[in-house]
């Protein structure tokens, strides 16, 4: 509530520093020409529109620092406007000099606080934050040094003759012996505005989908400006009409922060940036011919050459903004380059073929893939099993017919992506159900051989030791060795039945859980092969029941990557971490062996990987920053 009532004084300050500018220019005398001449119209237009632009934005997005800025410079150039009609009114009504001096001051050093906070401003458009903190040390130099540019214009020492000066100035030998100064400070402005367009340049680029409809907002109200100043450029004049359409810049920024999807700014920049292009380009050819040609000559050949010129300019605004639907062979080919690698590249390519925000399938209300952010309207397209969904741009409330049409030309190989997807999934599925039951079918045999076959084996290991007991004093010593025999033999029955129940998965899985398996796991691996010592920990979160295959996969890969680091690295240390989120269950094994060649992938290794695939999962074996490194996820849950 206090930001908001903090916004609106500025507002208000700002609006009444006008409406006393201008009322001190009536009570002055002053002509048009007089305000114009003295600033007062341009602190005006200026300050003004920049001070609501400002309000409006901290108003809704006080946490933004770029209204505040606009805020602040805002009223700071109104109050410049305000100030140059009021020393001279001040003056002629022959007040106390130190009033008079002070609204001097007020004017020499209230508008150069808005100038300077442009090229800051333009490095935190459109969302009030840097691009990246790379951006953070240009950033800091050029609010930094900022105040030199306000330094500049206040300490200067021009006043209106028969006016006394103003507070805080130099001498003109003072101001002078620091020209390098100024110098330095005029070249620093210049940078900085070149840096910040630079930035909303990399925004564009790299930026989403609203980002970009953010800075055409910009875009469009530059374009006005400059088709507006460019003529003034080429021939003497007073530049009103630039005065006048500078407010657009701020009105775009308040729009572009605000209220970007008010309107299909695309289709504005698309229309006003080709008929800008053909303007300037038609006047450059006439101008150029009409030296060498007559004027007639030179205006038909104008009038034959616009015409495919327009065309021309039309297809390459477009594509830049709507990407290569008017090119659909272009189109298909990237889509069918994209077929190989699944359906979800392919979606993102369509997107960003065709500039679209968000390009999704749905099968049976389920989304199946999507490429993009859905964050507005949208439109659905038939395929042969599924649906494609299709994001608006912002603007639009209707897929756009050329749009369509493209749409409609890739439907085929999008089902038959779509099918495969759907293949794919369930061979997943069956996949997975297949390790479920595998894994069950061995828990229960693994319980079988350790519950029945393993005690039966026992006894009769007894029964065979308290026959050759019995047997001792026997007179035949045949029954002696085949006594013996048979408990020599049944004891390696019962070493292989453990074997067996080992291989079928750890008993402490069953009794102890996943993490505390591995823990007795890596209390046993505490040396390398080379005999040096080796220090093995488990970090693990806290984590939700796991289905008996995942547990198990997790154990067996955890384990193998153990005993790669006990053979082939040079560690000292090694942890295994345990973690769950969004993705699955993560299990790392991460040693401190240093940089080693690339992993070759042997029984081991595929074995890890198999393991993974079986269970739909992703796995990641290679060299880390410290050591080796073994990354797995795996689902939580199985089909």
């Amino acid at each position: 509530m206090r930001s908001r009532l903090l916004a609106g004084a500025l507002g208000v300050a700002a609006v009444l520093a006008a409406v006393g500018a201008i009322t001190c220019v009536w009570a002055v005398g002053w002509s048009f020409n007089d305000a114009f001449e003295a600033f007062v119209v341009s602190n005006i237009l200026i300050g003004v529109s920049f001070g609501l632009c400002g309000v409006l934005i901290a108003w809704h997005r006080p946490s933004s620092p770029l209204g505040w800025m606009y805020a602040v410079g805002g009223a700071c150039q109104a109050a410049s406007a305000l100030a140059a009609p009021l020393t001279e009114l001040l003056d002629e009504r022959g007040v106390a000099e130190w009033m008079v001096r002070l609204a001097a001051t007020v004017f020499q050093w209230g508008w150069p606080v808005n100038i300077a906070m442009i090229p800051i401003s333009l490095l935190l458009l459109p969302d009030g934050r840097l691009a990246s903190s790379r951006w953070r040390p240009l950033a800091i130099v050029i609010a930094g040094t900022a105040p030199l540019f306000v330094l500049e214009v206040g300490l200067g020492p021009g006043h209106p003759a028969g006016l006394p000066p103003a507070y805080l100035t130099l001498s003109e030998v003072s101001y002078d012996s620091l020209t390098w100064l100024w110098t330095v400070s005029e070249i620093r402005w210049v940078l900085s505005v070149l840096i910040g367009l630079v930035c909303l340049g990399v925004r564009y680029r790299a930026g989403s989908e609203t980002v970009r409809r953010q800075l055409l907002w910009l875009v469009a109200a530059a374009a006005v400006i400059v088709v507006a100043v460019t003529p003034w450029a080429l021939v003497a004049g007073t530049p009103i009409i630039v005065l006048f359409t500078i407010p657009l810049l701020p009105a775009a920024i308040a729009a572009a922060v605000l209220r970007h999807q008010l309107l299909d700014i695309r289709l504005v920049v698309a229309r006003g940036l080709t008929y800008a292009l053909l303007s300037g380009l038609v006047l450059a050819a006439y101008a150029g011919l009409v030296v060498v040609l007559s004027g007639v000559a030179s205006a038909l050949l104008v009038a034959l050459l616009a015409l495919p010129l327009r065309s021309r300019l039309q297809t390459a605004v477009d594509q830049l903004l709507y990407g290569e639907r008017g090119d659909p062979l272009k189109v298909a080919s990237r889509v069918g380059r994209s077929l190989g690698a699944g359906l979800p590249e392919t979606l993102d390519e369509i997107r960003l073929a065709l500039r679209l925000p968000y390009v999704g399938v749905v099968v049976d209300g389920e989304p199946l893939a999507a490429g993009g952010v859905l964050d507005g309207p949208s439109a659905e397209l038939p395929l042969d099993s599924a649906t494609l969904v299709v994001g608006l741009r912002r603007g639009e409330r209707r897929l756009d017919a050329a749009d369509k049409r493209l749409l409609g030309l890739l439907s085929g190989p999008l089902s038959t992506a779509v099918h495969a997807t759907l293949l794919l999934s369930q061979l997943q599925v069956s996949r997975e159900r297949l390790v479920v039951a595998r894994e069950e079918e061995r828990r229960r045999l693994r319980r079988e051989l350790h519950d029945s076959l393993g005690p039966l084996l026992t006894g009769v290991a007894l029964s065979a030791d308290t026959a050759a007991n019995l047997a001792a004093g026997a007179p035949d010593a045949g029954l002696q060795e085949r006594l013996s025999a048979v408990r020599n033999d049944t004891r390696s029955a019962i070493q292989e039945v453990r074997r067996i129940v080992d291989g079928l998965g750890s008993p402490a899985l069953d009794s102890l859980g996943l993490v505390e398996a591995l823990r007795i796991r890596a209390d046993l691996v505490n040396r390398r092969s080379d005999g040096a010592s080796l220090r093995t920990i488990v970090e693990a979160d806290e984590l939700a029941p796991l289905p008996p295959a995942v547990e198990q996969a997790v154990y067996r890969i955890a384990t193998e990557a153990l005993t790669n680091v006990v053979r082939h690295s040079r560690a000292t240390s090694v942890v295994v971490r345990l973690g769950a989120d969004e993705a699955g269950l993560h299990c790392d094994v991460l040693d401190d062996g240093g940089h080693t060649p690339a992993w070759c992938p042997g029984v081991g290794i595929a074995g890890m990987r198999e393991r993974v695939a079986e269970l739909g999962g992703s796995c990641e074996v290679g060299s880390g920053p410290r050591g080796g490194e073994v990354r797995v996820c795996l689902p939580m849950a199985l089909g």
